[in-house]
């Protein structure tokens, strides 16, 4: 191994130890691993530190997202056989074989994606990642009428994923594979597993129910499979003629028997945005989803436990074509207290104009958790510390905000806002600026620095009405970094005369602390929160910061920034506190 082959295997090996934990790879655990694949290059340890350590200083100043991409073109050169890492809150897979372990993940795209589709998508990405396996993206868009996909939800979705740090090994598209499901239908047909039914739904569930083939379960195939031509012809119309996958007519489930495989839909009048008006025999999800699954060679399927039904469903196709079915892992329910995820209620909500579009902060779409400055890490993390529990999970905010504040504290610097401002007058204060640390646990981060103007010794500050009530109840108070001040009024205005800057007596003596903004260095600012928007302002510091940063505002919590307007006003939406 020459010295680039041996540089590039380093690269990937820090590529992979940093996308298992987190984005950070450890240097010791690169050196282990590097050994343990050419145990040959211990004898040259001495000269591979220093490339080792400049190689996972170089991954380590990437994002996660970068990562993933260099380590998808680098992944090749580590030898495959080795046991998979574990995840913490991730148990091994049932029936794995490490490196053909395949999952998928089959959004509908009629709508945006939600907390509650978190769940099997994260938990098929990361297990097709921790046995080096396969992830695939198949979007179930085969309802053109009742689940009518749309163009803007393929992107927005494909967005989220790219988002959440997840790249699909495949993609595909079922609306695109009609011919594929015509294929295996024909087949059941003919081997006498299918037919075609021209019952009406009304005469047909009668029969069902009474445990009775319909009069056209028992037709020849060849006549079956002619009947099936004609629906592709656009002989028959909606509602006049499906085909059914012959099961057990007295299973105790009703829903079981015979049940419908592929239907005909109007698509003059319902187009579907890929495919026109190109098909009329639709699959309905059992089956195209069973054939897909197999031709696709998934191994296994995250679902829930709603899906236990469809499952056996999906058993009688999987047991007529000789196929091995995949192993499936069943999942309770997420629980969202307050959260709406039913589309139609947001899709009502947005024409009301109860909620500003798919992205308003009242809800919990991703579009509105990434907008509220929600990191993708602590949606992950979340979701793995569940795991596979049968129970139904609760996701409430106080986790959601848990989760967050962990990643983003260390990188939101500090700063002073008011919401809802009012003026003050500080007497006696002889400083024209103060230095605050941006950071209180890291200095490195520097220091923001806060200009007072001063007028005849007199300075005007904004605080927060929320704030009115302390000095309307204290004789003193403390304006932090500032001083300490005993409280007055002067006609309609409070009067804030200085005292001193002795800190340790403000604490025993229990003054109220309060943050504030300084008038003449101000930002108008705009303060978005799910029920409320407030006008305030906003050390103007904060300028010197970017859109989409996290920020915190002291006493208020933790905001994102969401849009400068040319220096003079800047949005900020609150994350939690």
């Amino acid at each position: 191994m020459n010295g680039e082959e041996l540089e590039k295997l380093i690269y990937a090996i820090a590529l992979e130890n940093a996308v298992e934990h987190g984005g950070q790879a450890a240097f010791d655990a690169v050196v282990k691993k590097l050994i343990g694949i050419n145990p040959d290059l211990r004898s040259r340890i001495k000269e591979l530190i220093p490339v080792v350590k400049r190689v996972v200083s170089e991954v380590n100043s990437m994002d996660e997202s970068l990562q993933r991409e260099k380590l998808e073109s680098l992944k090749e050169l580590i030898p495959e056989g080795e046991k998979p890492k574990e995840r913490v809150g991730l148990p091994p897979l049932p029936n794995a074989e490490y490196g053909k372990v395949v999952t998928r993940f089959a959004p509908n795209p009629d709508f945006v994606l939600h907390l509650g589709s978190l769940r099997p998508l994260i938990l098929s990405y990361e297990y097709a990642k921790m046995y080096k396996g396969t992830f695939i993206l198949r979007f179930e868009d085969t309802d053109p009428r009742t689940k009518k996909p749309e163009l803007e939800y393929y992107e927005m979705i494909l967005d989220d994923l790219e988002w959440l740090g997840i790249k699909p090994d495949k993609i595909y598209y079922q609306s695109k594979r009609l011919e594929i499901y015509y294929d295996i239908a024909r087949d059941l047909i003919s081997k006498g597993y299918a037919y075609v039914c021209k019952c009406s739904k009304n005469q047909f569930s009668e029969y069902i129910l009474k445990g009775k083939a319909c009069p056209h379960r028992n037709m020849d195939p060849e006549e079956a499979l002619d009947e099936f031509e004609k629906m592709l012809a656009g002989v028959y119309g909606e509602g006049e003629a499906v085909v059914r996958i012959k099961t057990d007519l007295n299973h105790p489930n009703p829903s079981i028997r015979d049940w419908a495989a592929l239907r005909i839909i109007d698509t003059r009048r319902y187009r579907h945005p890929l495919v026109g008006d190109k098909y009329i025999v639709w699959p309905l999800y059992n089956f195209s989803v069973s054939i897909d699954d197999h031709l696709m060679n998934v191994t296994h399927i995250f679902r829930g436990e709603e899906h236990r039904i469809n499952e056996e469903k999906q058993l009688y196709i999987y047991k007529y074509m000789g196929w091995t079915p995949p192993t499936a892992i069943h999942h309770g329910r997420l629980a969202i207290p307050g959260g709406i995820l039913s589309k139609s209620k947001i899709l009502n909500g947005i024409r009301q104009g109860i909620y500003s579009g798919v992205d308003d902060l009242k809800l919990a779409t991703i579009r509105a958790l990434r907008r509220r400055g929600i990191e993708p890490d602590a949606l992950k993390n979340i979701i793995i510390k569940i795991g596979l529990k049968s129970s139904t999970a609760v996701i409430d905010w106080s986790l959601i905000a848990a989760e967050n504040r962990k990643i983003i504290d260390k990188v939101s610097n500090r700063y002073y806002g008011v919401r809802e401002p009012f003026i003050v007058v500080v007497e006696g204060l002889k400083i024209e600026q103060v230095k605050i640390r941006k950071h209180p646990d890291y200095p490195d981060k520097g220091y923001r620095t806060i200009r007072l103007s001063t007028n005849g010794g007199r300075t005007e500050l904004y605080l927060d009405v929320a704030d009115e009530s302390l000095l309307q109840n204290n004789e003193f108070v403390r304006l932090i970094h500032l001083g300490n001040f005993k409280v007055s009024r002067e006609e309609t205005r409070y009067l804030l005369i200085y005292v001193d800057n002795d800190v340790k007596k403000a604490m025993s003596m229990r003054f109220p602390f309060i943050h504030w903004v300084p008038k003449d260095y101000a930002i108008k600012s705009v303060f978005r929160y799910p029920e409320n928007t407030y006008d305030g302002y906003i050390e103007v510091g904060v300028v010197e910061e970017g859109v989409h940063h996290h920020i915190q505002l002291e006493r208020l919590g933790y905001f994102v920034i969401e849009k400068f307007d040319d220096g003079r006003l800047v949005e900020v939406i609150f994350s939690h506190d």
